[in-house]
Formats: structure tokens, C-alpha cells, sequence
């Protein structure tokens, strides 16, 4: 506690000799109840939707300001469903997720931009299974009642990211093309 006294004066003090619009923004606070993270591939033509059951955001982001926001999301693979027991054990192999060696994923934002009407890009960096590639999300913010809700929907190829390896290579059995979606629900946000 006394060491984070300390810390607090020389950040407010140079966030008084730092422009205003360098300043970062706010924390907000996921509600995980009012958060759903999708993933929806085919299988042999059918759509197939799983589930992350657990997952955090964090979220500094002044809809005024979005270029100083940042926002990170951190996946806990070893929670994927499908719903049946025996699909979710071949979803944490090796040839998939490999949730025993990397039990994570993460996203984690390069630049956030407005779009206008509510509408924002955040482009950064996704990690799955240590492969790292740069992608664009859209996302839409709604507000109501003190939460403020991002949606939006983000296209990847499995393939980029080791996900089906080996024989599940071969994309007519599982097509390479999953789309995430992702509602994240979050108190603690500026007015848009």
C-alpha cells in the first residue's frame, strides 16, 4: 500500500504537463454475465457454433477519444464448448487448440479508430497457439442503464493459426473460415 501512494504522485504529475489528449483513458469493468464470445465454423457444409466460457477484457476507452483507447482480451482455451463432452476433449488436443500447452489466446490492440454512429475499428494483434497475425475488428457500442455494450463480428482463417492440424488440414471436412463474434458487455465507460 505505501509503495502505490509513491506511484500515485509522479503519474499525476506528469499527466498535468502532458496535453489532455495524451491522456490515457478511463478503466472500465467487463460484466461477464452480459459477455458471450462465439466461434462458428462448417463441418461438412453445417454451421457448428462453440463457446468460450471464460474469458477477460480489459478496456481503457473514451468514446470522445478513441485514438488513446486500448482494449485486450485474453481467452481461456481449455473452456471451449461445443456442447458435447466428447467434441470439447478433441477441441483441447494438440491438433487444435493445444489448451494443455497454450491455454490461452489474446487480442491486443495496436489503434482504435471512430467510424461515426457508434461504429469503431480496433485493429490489432491475435495470438492463437503463438501464431500472432495483425487483424481489423469492427465493433458497434450501444449504450443503456450504465453499460455500455461492444458487439461485433471478426473473420480468420483457422489454418493461419494452427488450429486443425494434421489430417484436419484438408478444409473439406472443416472449412478454414471461422467467424468470432463477441458481445461484451461493460460498465464504467464515457457517454458516447
Amino acid at each position: 500500500m505505501a509503495q502505490s501512494k509513491p506511484a500515485a504522485k509522479p503519474a499525476a504529475s506528469a499527466a498535468a504537463t502532458t496535453p489532455a489528449t495524451a491522456a490515457p483513458a478511463a478503466a472500465a469493468k467487463l460484466v461477464p454475465a452480459g459477455s458471450d464470445l462465439v466461434f462458428t465454423f462448417k463441418q461438412m457444409g453445417v454451421a457448428v457454433d462453440g463457446h468460450f466460457k471464460r474469458f477477460d477484457a480489459q478496456l481503457a476507452f473514451d468514446p470522445k477519444k478513441p485514438e488513446t483507447g486500448k482494449v485486450s482480451l485474453t481467452i481461456d482455451l481449455t473452456s471451449a464448448t461445443l456442447g458435447d463432452p466428447a467434441f470439447d476433449a478433441e477441441l483441447l488436443k494438440p491438433e487444435w487448440f493445444n489448451a494443455k500447452k497454450v491455454p490461452q489466446a489474446t487480442f491486443q490492440s495496436t489503434a482504435i479508430k471512430a467510424l461515426g454512429g457508434g461504429k469503431f475499428e480496433a485493429t490489432g494483434k491475435l495470438n492463437i497457439k503463438g501464431q500472432v497475425r495483425d487483424v481489423v475488428v469492427p465493433v458497434a457500442l450501444t449504450q443503456a442503464g450504465g453499460t455500455t455494450t461492444a458487439t461485433g463480428v471478426v473473420a480468420i482463417k483457422r489454418l493461419d493459426y494452427n488450429i486443425g492440424d494434421g489430417e484436419w488440414k484438408d478444409t473439406s471436412m472443416v472449412a478454414n473460415d471461422v467467424q468470432v463474434k463477441f458481445k461484451l458487455a461493460f460498465t464504467g465507460v464515457a457517454p458516447l
